[in-house]
C-alpha cells in the first residue's frame, strides 16, 4: 500500500514537472521571438539566435544522456539543467545588444535543450514501472503548453515584452522544485556499456530512422521557429499568437489519449509516414496563409502531424534501444529532432524568410516532410520485399 501511494505521488510530481517544463517551452517558442523582435533584431538575427540552440544541443544532449545512463540518475541531471537555465535567464535580463543576447542565449540553450529528452526518458521508465501509458504522463506537458500560451499571451498583452524573461524565471523555478522531489527511476536498469551503445547506433535501421526524423523535423522547426514572427507581420496581437500556440497544444491532447488506447494496434512506420504526409499538407497550406486566423486554424493540424509523429517515434525508439541506453537514445533523438534539423531550419529558414518570403520557407518545409514520408514507407516495405525474395 505504501509503495502504491508513493508511486501515485511520484506520478503527480512527474506530471507537474511536465506541466512546468512545457510552460517554459511555450514561452521560448511563442514569445522569445517577439521579445527579440521588440529589441529591434532582424528576422535573420532571430533565426541565428534560434540556430544557437540546435548547435549546442548536439553536445549538451549527448553529454546529458551519457551522464544520465552512466550514473543512473536522470533526476540529478534535471536538477542541474534547471539551475543552469535560471542563471542564464537572470543574466539575460539586462542585455539588449545582439552579440550579448546571443551569447547568453547560448548558455541558456546549453541547459535547456536536453530537458525534453531527459524528461521523456524518465517518463518512459516511470510509465513502465507504474504500468501506465507514456501519453497519459506526456499529455500534461501539452496541457502546460496550452494553458501557458494563453496566460502568457494575455499577460504580455496587458504589460510589455520585458515581462517575458521574468515569467521564464518563475516557470523554471517551479520545474526545479518538482525535479528535486522526483524519484530515481533509473536505479534498476542494467549496467551501461559504452561498446554496446556504439554498436547500437551503427545499425542500419537505427541510422535510417534518425535520418528520416531529421527531414521531417526541418519541416516542423520551420513552422515552429517563425510562426509567431510571421503572425505579427500579418497583424496578429500577442494574445492571438498565444491562441495559435493554444490551438496546437490542445489539438494534440485527444490524439495522445487515442494513441495511448489504440496506438499499439498499428505499426509504427506506416503511422510515421502518415504523420509526415500530414506535415506536407500542413506546410503547403501555411504557404498560402495571409491572415492571422488562417495561422490559428492551421495550428489545429498539430494533432495529426506532431501528435502522431512524436508519440509513434518514441514508441518505435523503444523497440530499437534497450533500457540501459534509454537516456542516450532519447538524447540522440533530440539531437536530430531539435539539434541538427533545428540548425538547418533556423539558418536556412531565416535566410529564405528575408530573401524569398515566408511562403517559400513553408514550401521547402513541405518538401523535406515529403522526403521523410517516402523514407518511412520504404523502411516499412523493404523488409517484406527482402523476405519474399528470400
Amino acid at each position: 500500500m505504501k509503495d502504491n501511494m508513493n508511486l501515485r505521488a511520484q506520478l503527480w510530481i512527474l506530471r507537474s514537472l511536465q506541466f512546468a517544463s512545457f510552460a517554459t517551452m511555450a514561452l521560448v517558442v511563442a514569445f522569445f521571438p517577439l521579445y527579440f523582435d521588440s529589441l529591434g533584431f532582424s528576422k535573420q538575427q532571430i533565426g541565428a539566435i534560434y540556430s544557437i540552440g540546435p548547435v549546442l544541443s548536439i553536445f549538451s544532449n549527448l553529454l546529458a544522456g551519457f551522464v544520465s545512463d552512466k550514473t543512473k540518475n536522470v533526476r540529478r541531471v534535471l536538477n542541474l539543467l534547471f539551475v543552469g537555465q535560471i542563471l542564464a535567464l537572470a543574466l539575460l535580463l539586462p542585455q539588449k545588444e545582439f552579440g550579448l543576447v546571443a551569447g547568453v542565449m547560448a548558455l541558456f540553450y546549453l541547459f535547456q535543450t536536453p530537458v525534453n529528452s531527459m524528461l521523456d526518458s524518465v517518463s518512459l521508465l516511470a510509465a513502465e514501472r507504474m504500468q501506465i501509458s507514456f501519453p497519459s504522463i506526456r499529455v500534461f506537458g501539452s496541457l502546460g503548453y496550452a494553458v501557458s500560451a494563453v496566460a502568457f499571451g494575455y499577460l504580455l498583452k496587458v504589460s510589455d515584452s520585458t515581462l517575458t524573461l521574468k515569467i521564464g524565471l518563475a516557470t523554471t523555478a517551479c520545474a526545479l522544485l518538482f525535479s528535486i522531489l522526483l524519484g530515481n527511476f533509473q536505479a534498476s536498469v542494467k549496467k551501461f556499456e559504452f561498446g554496446g551503445l556504439w554498436a547500437l547506433f551503427r545499425r542500419r535501421e537505427v541510422v535510417l530512422f534518425f535520418l528520416f526524423i531529421a527531414f521531417v523535423s526541418i519541416s516542423h522547426r520551420m513552422n515552429e521557429g517563425f510562426l509567431s514572427v510571421a503572425m505579427r507581420d500579418n497583424g496578429a496581437s500577442d494574445f492571438l499568437i498565444g491562441t495559435a500556440s493554444l490551438a496546437s497544444a490542445v489539438s494534440e491532447m485527444p490524439i495522445f489519449f487515442l494513441l495511448a488506447k489504440y496506438g499499439q494496434r498499428f505499426k509504427e512506420l506506416p503511422l510515421l509516414a502518415i504523420a509526415s504526409i500530414m506535415y506536407v499538407v500542413r506546410l503547403s497550406l501555411l504557404s498560402f496563409a495571409d491572415e492571422p486566423w488562417m495561422f490559428v486554424a492551421l495550428q489545429m493540424m498539430h494533432s495529426v502531424t506532431f501528435g502522431i509523429f512524436y508519440i509513434t517515434a518514441l514508441r518505435y525508439l523503444l523497440t530499437l534501444v534497450p533500457d540501459e541506453y534509454r537516456s542516450s537514445g532519447q538524447a540522440l533523438f533530440t539531437v536530430v529532432w531539435s539539434g541538427i534539423a533545428g540548425l538547418v531550419a533556423g539558418l536556412l529558414g531565416g535566410w529564405l524568410y528575408d530573401s524569398a518570403g515566408l511562403s517559400f520557407v513553408y514550401r521547402i518545409g513541405a518538401c523535406t516532410a515529403l522526403v521523410s514520408a517516402i523514407g518511412f514507407l520504404y523502411s516499412h516495405i523493404s523488409p517484406s520485399r527482402r523476405a519474399d525474395r528470400g
